[in-house]
């Protein structure tokens, strides 16, 4: 049985391991603060304080740090790995290069952007290995990645940004356009929990019909949409070029921040 290591327990390493709890692999977990998080209990899994010779145990090690501390969780690391290890990195705009030179030569090591859906198994991971990866580190990841969601492979590692700024962040923009839709709702006289209902069910309504249905979103829009009815007197307003501006001046300030991220 394979054994990993996760470093790091925060949002995404907990929402990760979530998804992981019924796979046949032994998991070992740090985080600084660890006893103060709310954490599974799990037969398969030990909980660590502090990174030690349980790494050496480890056939790959998640890095679920902050972009900020990459440089000190590798550092940390180091002593208890070799450059067998492979090592996966979920941290927005460090790229390959950058956490190879905080570890050994030849190091394996794979990036993967998640986002928060995978608590619930329904997530996007982007994958985008390095040189020094063999199929079966590619394999191995993608199976257990493959667990929490949907996978799909970049060979252009410059596409992660992107990626990162649509599926990675692009769950915090849906849970506003949710707020946005409950408010505006309530200002039109809906009772707050009926808008609150409402607005979530139709974002996952929609979203499953166009997650199975073989038509396109523009179909799918356009076959809700009669011409002089409610929705063609909304979309008239949201479909000005407005809307679709702020969306591309948001993705494009999120892409430019991975970026910064990585110098």
């Amino acid at each position: 049985m394979k054994t990993i290591g996760i470093i790091g327990y925060g949002n995404m390493g907990s929402a990760l391991h979530q998804s992981w709890l019924n796979a046949p692999y032994n998991f070992h977990i740090t985080s600084p603060h660890i006893n103060t998080k709310e954490k599974p209990a799990s037969k398969n899994t030990t909980y660590h304080n502090t990174s030690g010779d349980w790494l050496k145990n480890c056939d790959t090690i998640w890095l679920c740090v902050k972009p900020q501390i990459m440089g000190e969780a590798c550092a940390q690391i180091k002593p208890f790995i070799s450059n067998k290890t492979l090592i996966v990195s979920i941290a927005a705009g460090q790229t390959l290069a950058n956490i190879a030179g905080h570890l050994h030569d030849n190091q394996p090591i794979i990036r993967v952007m998640p986002n928060t859906p995978v608590a619930v198994n329904q997530g996007l991971l982007a994958l985008t290995p390095n040189t020094h990866c063999t199929a079966e580190h590619k394999q191995a990841t993608e199976n257990l990645c493959a667990l929490s969601g949907k996978t799909i492979w970049l060979n252009d590692e410059s596409l992660m940004n992107h990626i990162t700024a649509l599926s990675g962040s692009g769950p915090a923009y849906l849970y506003y356009f949710i707020e946005a839709l409950t408010r505006a709702t309530i200002n039109s006289g809906l009772p707050a929990d009926i808008a609150t209902t409402v607005a979530q069910q139709t974002i996952i309504g929609a979203a499953s019909l166009a997650a199975q249905s073989p038509c396109t979103p523009q179909t799918l829009r356009e076959n809700v949409t009669s011409k002089g009815g409610t929705t063609h007197a909304a979309l008239e307003i949201l479909m000005d070029g407005k809307f679709e501006k702020i969306l591309t001046e948001a993705l494009s300030a999120a892409v430019k921040r991975g970026q910064e991220l990585a110098d």
